[in-house]
């Protein structure tokens, strides 16, 4: 594949992390740490799930390609509620934090990668190309994240930005999770 064409594809599937890797940024309560496993599962999953479409992207090309935007939607928008409930319960925990949605939001951003392997990596043919294309779409990924969390910690410094962070965060990743789902 042709670098500039890989490149696009690759900001394109990173707008996912970008978005919520922004919205998790603009909570207070977490961590650095957080940001760095964060921004670490969404590269590492970019790269796992679109090397696991181009390998077997010849297989489930017909049947799967719509189902995994109605899945990776439903579960941002779930947690998009969960940061509205927080907001309005006005605790000090933050619901992206709790065990396991590293892991969760890893996945819910990734599922468009492994479309892509089905639909156009799978093409390439060569082993060692697929494997570059990859680590280079899961590393696209992680810079991406990085900066929405570097953005994010100069947008929190607006004190309304600041006060109503779960609130603007939940509104955003609902009305993400649902463009993901039906357009």
């Amino acid at each position: 594949m042709v670098f500039h064409s890989l490149f696009i594809i690759a900001m394109a599937l990173s707008l996912d992390a970008f978005g919520v890797a922004l919205c998790i940024g603009l909570n207070n309560s977490v961590k650095t740490k957080d940001r760095v496993l964060f921004a670490g599962s969404f590269g590492f999953f970019q790269f796992l799930f679109s090397i696991l479409g181009a390998y077997t992207g010849f297989l489930f090309n017909r049947y799967i390609a719509s189902v995994p935007s109605i899945i990776g939607g439903a579960l941002i928008a779930i947690v998009g509620i969960m940061m509205l409930k927080e907001g309005f319960e006005n605790k000090d925990e933050c619901p992206v934090i709790k065990p396991g949605m590293v892991i969760i939001l890893g996945i819910s951003v990734s599922i468009d990668a492994m479309v892509i392997g089905f639909t156009t990596l799978h093409n390439v043919g060569n082993k060692f190309v697929i494997l570059n294309d990859t680590i280079f779409i899961g590393a696209v990924t992680l810079v991406v994240a990085s900066i929405a969390f570097f953005i994010a910690k100069y947008l929190k410094r607006i004190e309304i930005v600041s006060k109503y962070a779960d609130y603007i965060g939940g509104i955003i990743l609902v009305i993400f999770g649902i463009k993901m789902m039906f357009f």
